[in-house]
């Protein structure tokens, strides 16, 4: 997958069938599908793929679990179909995740093992393991760390564990495998339309090279999350807004508060939430919350108070209580929830579901969803600009397409386990030139040669695409990535042709960007 490659043939192009605009999972999804169908499609991202909200998740690929206690069967039904299809599909980058809910009231046990056992027979034949009501003992034999004062005992139930910028990344190649093209780093700035004031395709601009394009396409896909609405004023600048930002945080602490492979999920917190800790690479993912709030950005910070109503919520369930000392790195996302038509932006109101519409000059737009759903939302998506574009009628075929780098079974020992099939190429490397064995840094495992494969085959153009993305550094240990930058920057300039100024810049650059994921 090379980023010259798309470049070329948007140049060669003269229509395309379908232009995706959004490289998150729902536009990788609409992009995987779209090419996978047949039709000519092109991908373009403002950003690096997965950059925003999609990089920025809990890691689950879950049915829902609160979204059943609020009564929306539908959304779990679909959601838990579509965690066990993402599962047999990428199973080098998801996995089962066992949960255990610690219950400290006498009630809690049946409450809850009922409610799973539900969770459970929606799920089917694509159900991950019965949910089970333990005692006092099995869950502390679990999970040694938790505070025992109280403790009832527990019920254990599953879902799925990802990686979500790998995933995107994998989507990408998937779509590429497929003859799509996706493009990082390509902003779109305006509309094409023809005579009759219909959507004809794009304006576009390279960042990189400052060089414009105008490409034309059957059908024009925003599928851009919380920056939705700025597509769709670029078709009609009195568009009502459609989207409101929630605010979801998630903090990374070691592994030793929560050392064992069960994740703890707290069943209702003091706003009325869910929130999870979860074992994930060697640490612990702790989150989310939901803050709404009115700016839209790419990169937004924390709020002390969700740092601290996670630290204190998680605390009161652990042994020993984690300060913000102990915080490796801290992470936001906002999530593109979906407006009502009364215009409501009260959490309540607001759709965890996805929405597709049109426009009178034919913008197809799709909104809100979540990652699990992605393959299923790419799909009506898909089917929706069938029908609009009057595309020839083609089937929807991911329902059981393997995912760019599908191994069956890995070895979780194997550091680059995580790339599948694409790891024996990374060892390549090794004997090939036997330094590509070193690591970036002292204490963070990623080898070099991991570097060279991200710039060749998986459009990294930056070295917060190698530490944030490509790889977890950023998310696993903030403060350490940055001092693999140099190394990294090095390596990249070797192989894109850049100059010391450009590795310079990139090492400032990156160190600046990093100390936003750090507590101050």
């Amino acid at each position: 997958m090379k980023r010259e490659t798309t470049i070329k043939q948007i140049e060669n192009t003269n229509n395309w069938d379908i232009i995706v605009i959004g490289g998150g999972a729902t536009g990788l999804g609409i992009g995987v599908d779209a090419a996978s169908r047949g039709y000519r499609t092109l991908l373009l991202e403002q950003y690096d793929f997965a950059k925003g909200t999609s990089s920025k998740s809990t890691k689950l690929v879950h049915g829902g679990v609160r979204y059943l206690a609020q009564g929306d069967i539908s959304l779990v039904l679909e959601a838990l179909k579509e965690r066990g299809y993402l599962l047999q599909n990428a199973p080098h980058l998801s996995k089962h995740q066992k949960f255990i809910i610690p219950n400290y009231e006498w009630w809690g046990g049946s409450f809850y093992t009922v409610g799973l056992k539900l969770y459970d027979l929606m799920a089917g034949s694509l159900g991950l393991g019965p949910s089970v009501h333990i005692s006092k003992k099995e869950v502390l034999k679990a999970i040694p760390n938790l505070k025992q004062e109280g403790l009832e005992g527990g019920v254990i139930y599953y879902d799925g564990q990802f990686d979500d910028a790998r995933l995107a990344i994998n989507l990408a190649q998937t779509m590429r495998d497929n003859k799509g093209f996706p493009l990082n780093y390509c902003k779109v700035e305006g509309l094409l339309k023809n005579e009759k004031g219909n959507i004809s395709g794009v304006k576009a601009t390279d960042t990189e090279t400052g060089k414009k394009y105008e490409i034309n396409a059957k059908i024009v896909i925003n599928a851009t999350g919380v920056f939705t609405d700025s597509i769709i004023k670029l078709d009609d600048k009195n568009a009502r807004k459609t989207i409101v930002p929630s605010q979801g945080v998630h903090i990374i602490i070691d592994k030793k508060f929560n050392d064992g492979d069960t994740a703890i999920m707290i069943p209702k917190t003091s706003d009325g939430r869910v929130i999870f800790a979860v074992p994930w690479q060697n640490k612990l993912v702790v989150g989310t919350t939901d803050t709404l709030v009115e700016n839209i950005e790419i990169e937004p910070k924390a709020l002390d108070k969700e740092i601290i109503f996670l630290l204190e919520t998680v605390g009161q369930y652990l042994k020993i209580q984690p300060t913000k000392a102990d915080v490796l790195s801290v992470y936001a996302g906002l999530r593109p929830l979906v407006l009502p038509d009364n215009g409501s932006s009260k959490t309540k109101d607001v759709s965890r579901n996805h929405k597709i519409s049109l426009t009178l000059s034919g913008l197809l737009t799709i909104s809100g969803g979540k990652w699990t759903t992605y393959r299923r939302m790419a799909k009506d998506v898909v089917d929706k600009a069938i029908i609009f574009a009057n595309l020839e009628k083609k089937k929807c075929v991911t329902k059981n397409m393997p995912i760019h780098g599908y191994v069956k079974q890995v070895d979780e020992s194997d550091s680059l386990h995580l790339y599948g099939s694409d790891a024996v190429y990374i060892k390549a490397l090794f004997i090939k030139e036997p330094k590509l064995k070193d690591y970036i840094s002292k204490n963070i495992k990623h080898h070099k040669a991991e570097v060279i494969w991200s710039v060749r085959h998986e459009m990294a153009r930056t070295v917060e695409d190698f530490l944030a993305r490509r790889t977890r550094c950023l998310l696993l240990d903030a403060k350490e990535s940055i001092n693999a930058a140099k190394c990294v920057a090095t390596l990249m300039a070797d192989e894109l042709g850049y100059d010391n100024n450009w590795i310079d810049n990139q090492v400032d650059e990156y160190a600046t960007f990093a100390k936003g994921y750090l507590i101050k």
